[in-house]
């Protein structure tokens, strides 16, 4: 069974983290949701409600086989914590799938991830993303070697569809 990091804090998009969450489940996949505080309700920038499982410094990232960064205004709080960008470090570094779609790009960016790597993103951070090494494209979802990227919530299919095709590519 593979594990999955799905990062969370207030004000994420809330169709960027729980459709995610719903498929990667779906695939069979254990998603671990992961926040500042263990056993805490999140809510989105419309309301849907989320509960952690773990927090971030529960975490060992080499116990995973992947991490997603839902968008919205969460990723800004995301990028102040080290240990978060440890955390997406640590997953990029091993080669394995690292997704963010919209303003997720910010926690890429502050981590240090993306200098030569073709990404897309909201519009919003185009130049942030370019600023730090990205080469931005403006296509629904882009792979790049292990890091999947997406624009904004009406390309969740295809993002997931990339994102579960990598996080499976050795496995028949």
């Amino acid at each position: 069974m593979k594990k999955i990091i799905a990062l969370i804090s207030d004000d994420f998009e809330d169709l960027e983290l729980s459709y995610p969450v719903l498929r990667l489940r779906e695939a069979g996949c254990q998603v671990d949701i992961v926040g500042e505080e263990k056993n805490h309700i999140y809510h989105g920038k419309y309301g849907v409600p989320f509960e952690s499982n773990l927090k971030f410094d529960e975490v060992d990232p080499s116990d995973y086989d992947g991490i997603l960064v839902p968008g919205g205004w969460a990723p800004d709080k995301l990028r102040r914590f080290k240990s978060v960008l440890e955390m997406v470090r640590s997953i990029n570094d091993a080669g394995k799938p690292v997704g963010e779609i919209c303003h997720a790009g910010w926690v890429l960016i502050s981590a240090g991830i993306l200098k030569g790597k073709m990404v897309t993103s909201t519009i919003g951070i185009r130049d942030d993303m370019t600023n730090a090494g990205a080469t931005w494209i403006d296509k629904p979802s882009v792979i790049d070697g292990n890091i999947i990227s997406a624009r904004r919530p009406p390309d969740l299919p295809e993002y997931m569809k990339d994102y579960i095709s990598v996080l499976f590519k050795n496995e028949k």
